[in-house]
């Protein structure tokens, strides 16, 4: 639990600085379109590592190899999908943009893995 909340926070720091900077640094630097693609990645960024933090609450709850899978496919679908928004909305340049449909499908493999964790769990009751 430590390990993914720990990713988690420092993962939405970077969503935050990275957004920040997106916002303050490129508003006059890159055209509009460009910073509209940099804010995609950015939110994106932030929600995946909201979604870390139920990683965490969900590895308390006991072990589960469906649970770390989520983990991974968060980050990596962080690294792919944002990490490729926030290349193109700086430079424009799209010699990245074939990674991000694959950023996109690890979220998806996580989103997955997280509804068949959560519906593990025992009930309560």
């Amino acid at each position: 639990m430590k390990f993914w909340l720990s990713i988690g926070a420092l993962s939405g720091f970077l969503a935050v600085a990275i957004g920040a900077f997106g916002a303050h640094g490129l508003g006059s630097r890159v055209p509009p379109d460009q910073i509209a693609t940099f804010e995609i990645g950015a939110r994106y960024h932030m929600y995946h590592a909201l979604a870390l933090l139920a990683v965490a609450w969900l590895a308390s709850r006991g072990p589960s190899a469906l649970v770390p899978t989520a983990g991974w496919a968060f980050v990596i679908g962080t690294v792919l999908f944002s990490g490729s928004l926030y290349y193109l909305g700086a430079t424009g340049s799209r010699a990245l943009v074939l990674v991000t449909p694959l950023g996109g499908v690890a979220f998806m493999i996580g989103w997955i893995c997280l509804l068949v964790a959560g519906l593990k769990l025992p009930s309560a009751g």
